[in-house]
């Protein structure tokens, strides 16, 4: 089991989630509703239910296995958002990926890069992982420019990829290796030297998800 760190950036802080969150999260996910609901991930074999505890706990069985990191975004001591590192793995690949929600009030104050940037330095720094990936849907302009701010780098098109506001939808790739960076990917947005190019899609991966999937 990885120890789940509180880290801090300015106004931004991330920090275990914890059963007690249960209350104030439910609050943030029903008053975001309209905001968040066409990037919430679905069952595509029937509705999801609303428990937000029981999404505490099994973020933290999860997490007790090694296998993840979940934790609560908070702007100026206050509860706006969930980052979770899951699918953790060591040996050969050592990598993980990263998602993310923020409430609409804090978007544009910086701290989903922010904590992005300081989950994916912990784990390179700490875990000793070696790769980070984030996947976004291709319309989700504000989390597309989260990667573009801290450089993470293209890596393709996965078509129908994860199922999101009730149907399979397709995402846009991207990643980072621990190579790429010397002293972290926080130091390096802060000093703006994130490679301005790096998560750059090529217009037919644009052309390629603006496109209807191909039927049987």
């Amino acid at each position: 089991m990885a120890i789940i760190p509180t880290l801090r950036d300015g106004r931004t802080l991330i920090r275990p989630i914890r059963l007690r969150d249960a209350r104030a999260l439910e609050r943030e996910l029903l008053d975001n509703r309209g905001w968040l609901r066409e990037w919430e991930a679905t069952n595509p074999r029937g509705a999801m239910s609303f428990d937000t505890r029981g999404s505490i706990r099994a973020l933290q069985a999860n997490a007790r296995a090694g296998q993840g990191l979940p934790f609560i975004i908070e702007v100026d001591g206050e509860l706006a958002g969930q980052l979770n590192v899951s699918g953790i793995t060591y040996g050969s690949t050592s990598s993980a990926s990263i998602g993310y929600w923020i409430a609409e009030r804090v978007a544009g104050v910086g701290a989903t890069p922010a904590s992005v940037a300081l989950a994916t330095d912990y784990c390179f720094q700490q875990l000793g992982l070696h790769r980070m990936e984030i996947c976004i849907r291709p319309e989700n302009d504000k989390s597309l420019r989260v990667v573009e701010k801290l450089g993470f780098r293209y890596e393709g098109l996965r078509r129908r990829f994860i199922h999101i506001n009730g149907d399979w939808r397709d995402h846009f790739c991207f990643a980072l290796v621990a190579e790429e960076l010397r002293d972290g990917v926080l130091r390096r947005w802060k000093a703006g030297e994130a490679p301005v190019d790096a998560a750059h899609i090529p217009d037919v991966d644009r052309a390629a998800a603006a496109r209807p999937f191909p039927a049987w």
